[in-house]
C-alpha cells in the first residue's frame, strides 16, 4: 500500500493532520496502537478531565452556591460511579466522531504499532503478532507525549499514579497528594477537592503555574486556598514511599528542613515527556535531542527531508491546540502553500474555577526582555455580570507597548476566560494596540467587558467601572 502522506498518531496533531492533507487532495494513512482514535487528549486527558470538572462543578455549586440563588435542594449527593461513565460516553462520543471523520474523508485507519522500516516505509505490528508494511512519500510524526515522573518514585497505578489513572478512580480519595503545582495537578485537584477530598498540593518552584505572569499565579493561590486546597510551594519532593493503602511524601522546604506529607493516593503531575519509544527513529535516520524530543525546522521538517513531526514530540508547549495547528500547517507546506504559526499566540488555559487563560508575554519576560511597557487591570469584582452570576474572583490584566500601545499579553483568572482569551489572541494576531481593545463596543452585561475595562487601563490609565 502507497500513501501521499502517512501519519503515525490520532491524537489532536494526528487526526486533523490527516483530515487537511485528506482536503487538499493527498492519499492519506493514519496509525494508532489504541482501539479509539484520538490520543490522549480525548481518551484519557483533555476531553474526560473536562467531563469530571464539570460534573464536579455542578456538584459544588448546589453545595455551596445554589443557597444565595433562592434554590432549595435537601442535601446534594452524588454518585461518583455515574460521574465517570458520563466521562466515559463523553469519551465515547468524542472518539467515535474522530472515527467518522476519517471515513468521510477517505483516511484508511491502521490499528498498531508504527515503526519505520527505512525512511518511506512503516511497519504496522498489529495486536495479534501480525504486521503489514505501507509506503508513504511523507510521514508525518504525531505520537504525543506520556506522563514523567522522578527517578525515585514507582508509579503503581494503584496508589501511587498519573493522570491516567486520576481520572478512573474507583472512590473519591480521602487526601489526595498533587506532586506538581501545574496545570493537571490543579484540574484534577479541583475535581476530588469538589467531591470532598483533603487535597495538598507539593510543588518545587515558589509559585503555582510557575511559567505563567506572577499575578495569575497569586490570585490563583488565593482563590483555590480559598476552596480548601492546601499549597506547600518550594518543596522539593525526596521521596514517595506506599504502606497499603497509605502513601507518605517526603520533601525539603526551602529551609532545609523535611516534611512528611501523608495520603491515601498520590498524583504524580510532574509534566510529560515526548514518547517516540518504539518508532525505530534510527533506522529512517531521524535526530532526536538528548531530551527525546524530534529535531525540526521552522517547517516542522527533520532532518529527513520526507519526514515531519508535531506535536508534544517537538519543541514548544505540549498543547492538544498547538499540536493541531502545527497539523494543519505541515499538511499545508506539503500541498505547496505558505502556512504560518504564531508560537507567541498559542494560547494557555488551566480550566479551574476559576478558569486562567494567557496569550503573548508575561510582565516578567517583558522586563527580562528590557521591553518599556504599560499594564492595565481590571477586577471581575467590578463587572455586573459577574456580580449576578456571583463568579468575582479573579482579573484580566492587558501589557501593552509604552511607545507604539500594541498588546503584547493578557493574562486572565475568572469565569469562562477560557473562550474570552480568544478576543485577546485575534486581537494580537492583528497586532492591535489596548486602544483598539478599549474603542471596541463590547456587550453589556457581559465578561468580556473586563477585556475592554483593562485594554482602558494600559491605554490612557482611566478604566470606566473602577
Amino acid at each position: 500500500m502507497k500513501y501521499d502522506v502517512i501519519v503515525i498518531g490520532s491524537g489532536p496533531g494526528g487526526y486533523i493532520s490527516a483530515i487537511r492533507a485528506a482536503q487538499l487532495g493527498s492519499k492519506v494513512a493514519i496509525i494508532e496502537k489504541y482501539p479509539t482514535l484520538g490520543g490522549t487528549c480525548l481518551n484519557v486527558g483533555c476531553i474526560p478531565s473536562k467531563a469530571l470538572l464539570d460534573s464536579s462543578h455542578h456538584y459544588y455549586d448546589a453545595v455551596h452556591h445554589f443557597e444565595e440563588h433562592g434554590i432549595s435542594v435537601e442535601k446534594p449527593s452524588f454518585d461518583f460511579g455515574k460521574m465517570v461513565d458520563r466521562k466515559a460516553k463523553v469519551v465515547e462520543t468524542t472518539t467515535g466522531g474522530i472515527k467518522y471523520l476519517m471515513d468521510k474523508n477517505s483516511i484508511d485507519v491502521f490499528e498498531g504499532v508504527g515503526s519505520f522500516e527505512d525512511a518511506t516505509h512503516v511497519k504496522v505490528t498489529k495486536n495479534d503478532g501480525s504486521s503489514e508494511v505501507i509506503e508513504g512519500t511523507n510521514i508525518i510524526i504525531a505520537t504525543g507525549s506520556k506522563p514523567s515522573t522522578l527517578p525515585f518514585i514507582s508509579i503503581d497505578k494503584e496508589r501511587v499514579i498519573t493522570s491516567t489513572e486520576a481520572l478512573k478512580l474507583k472512590e473519591v480519595p480521602k487526601h489526595l497528594l498533587v506532586i506538581g503545582g501545574g496545570v493537571i495537578g490543579l484540574e484534577l485537584g479541583s475535581v476530588y477537592k469538589r467531591l470532598g477530598a483533603d487535597v495538598t498540593v507539593i510543588e518545587y518552584a515558589p509559585t503555582i503555574t510557575p511559567t505563567m505572569d506572577k499575578d495569575v499565579s497569586k490570585e490563583l493561590t488565593k482563590v483555590l486556598k480559598k476552596q480548601g486546597i492546601k499549597f506547600n510551594v518550594s518543596h522539593g519532593v525526596t521521596s514517595v514511599e506506599r504502606n497499603g493503602d497509605e502513601v507518605i511524601v517526603k520533601a525539603t522546604n526551602k529551609k532545609g528542613e523535611e516534611v512528611t506529607f501523608t495520603g491515601d493516593y498520590c498524583l504524580v503531575s510532574v509534566g510529560r515527556r515526548p514518547y517516540t519509544d518504539g518508532l525505530a527513529l534510527e533506522k529512517a535516520g531521524v535526530k532526536v535531542t538528548e531530551r527525546g524530543m524530534v529535531e525540526v525546522n521552522d517547517h516542522l521538517q527533520t532532518n529527513v527531508s520526507n519526514i515531519y513531526a508535531i506535536g508534544d514530540v517537538v519543541r514548544g508547549a505540549m498543547l492538544a491546540h498547538k499540536a493541531e495547528e502545527e497539523g494543519v500547517v505541515v499538511a499545508e507546506y506539503l500541498a505547496g502553500q505558505k502556512p504560518h504559526i504564531d508560537y507567541n499566540l498559542i494560547p494557555g488555559i488551566v480550566y479551574t474555577w476559576p478558569e486562567v487563560a494567557a496569550v503573548g508575554k508575561t510582565e516578567q519576560e517583558l522586563k527580562d526582555a528590557g521591553v518599556d511597557y504599560k499594564a492595565g487591570k481590571f477586577s471581575m469584582r467590578a463587572l455586573g455580570r459577574s456580580r449576578a452570576s456571583g463568579d468575582i474572583d479573579g482579573f484580566v490584566k492587558v501589557l501593552a507597548d509604552k511607545n507604539t500601545d500594541e498588546v503584547l499579553g493578557v493574562h486572565m483568572v475568572g469565569a469562562r476566560v477560557a473562550d474570552l482569551i480568544m478576543e485577546a489572541a485575534v486581537a494580537m494576531e492583528y497586532r492591535a494596540s489596548a486602544e483598539d481593545l478599549a474603542r471596541i463596543c463590547h456587550g453589556h452585561p457581559t465578561y468580556s467587558e473586563a477585556v475592554k475595562e483593562a485594554a482602558k487601563a494600559a491605554w490612557d490609565g482611566k478604566p470606566l467601572n473602577a
